[in-house]
C-alpha cells in the first residue's frame, strides 16, 4: 500500500513540473514557433479608415518584443522582410508625400529593394521638395532600401506600367533600372548621411 501512494506521490510532482515547463515556455515561445509577443495581435500591418490626416488611428500605444529562437541556427526573424505588404507600403507613401507643400499627385512603386516614386508639384525648389518626398519614403520602408524620385510627370506613366511586373517577370530587373536611370535625372536632394549617397545607397551597395 506505501509503494503505492509513493508511486502517486511522485506522478503527480512529474505531471506538476512538466505543466509548470509547458506554462513558462507558451510565456516565451509560442508553439507555432513566432517569437513575438504584441499587446494588439491583429493581420494588419497598417489600419485603415478614418480621416488621411490623423495620423495614429487608435488610442493604444503599439507593442512589439521579438526574442531569438531557442534553435540554434534558426534564421526565422528574417523572415519579416519577406511578409511587407508592398503595396499597402507604397500607399502609404503616396498618401505622405501628398501632404507634403506643393506636392500634388505621387504615383509610388514598391520593389524588393527600391521605391520609385514619381510626383507632380509646383515648387520652386525642386532639390528641397525632392528631399522631403524621398526622406518620406526612407521614414517607411527598411533601411536597406533605396528611393529614387522624379518630379518629371512624364514618369509617372513609367511607374504605374512597372506595376504589373513583379521580382520574377522576364527583364524586371533591367526594365527597373532603366527607370532609376531616368529618374536621376531629376533632383534626389540631399545625401542621406555621410555614409550613404542621395539614394541611400552606401559605397558598399554601389
Amino acid at each position: 500500500m506505501k509503494k503505492q501512494f509513493i508511486i502517486l506521490g511522485l506522478s503527480l510532482i512529474i505531471a506538476t513540473t512538466g505543466c509548470s515547463k509547458d506554462s513558462a515556455n507558451r510565456d516565451i515561445y509560442e508553439e507555432s514557433g513566432n517569437t513575438i509577443n504584441v499587446n494588439n495581435k491583429g493581420n494588419e500591418l497598417y489600419r485603415e479608415g478614418g480621416s488621411r490626416n490623423v495620423r495614429n488611428m487608435s488610442n493604444d500605444y503599439g507593442f512589439v518584443r521579438h526574442q531569438k529562437s531557442p534553435v540554434e541556427g534558426d534564421q526565422g526573424g528574417a523572415e519579416h522582410y519577406a511578409t511587407i505588404d508592398r503595396e499597402k507600403v507604397a500607399n502609404i507613401i503616396s498618401e505622405l508625400s501628398t501632404d507634403i507643400p506643393n506636392v500634388n499627385d505621387v504615383a509610388t512603386l514598391v520593389t524588393d529593394q527600391e521605391v520609385l516614386i514619381a510626383y507632380s508639384s509646383d515648387t520652386k525648389d525642386r532639390n528641397t521638395t525632392a528631399d522631403q518626398v524621398k526622406r518620406t519614403a526612407m521614414s517607411v520602408v527598411p533601411g536597406y532600401y533605396h528611393v529614387y524620385v522624379t518630379d518629371d510627370t512624364r514618369h509617372m506613366r513609367d511607374v504605374e506600367n512597372l506595376a504589373n511586373l513583379n521580382t520574377t517577370s522576364r527583364n524586371a530587373r533591367n526594365s527597373v533600372n532603366h527607370l532609376i536611370k531616368l529618374m536621376k535625372d531629376s533632383p534626389q536632394g540631399k545625401p542621406m548621411d555621410e555614409n550613404e549617397d542621395e539614394n541611400g545607397a552606401s559605397q558598399g551597395d554601389m
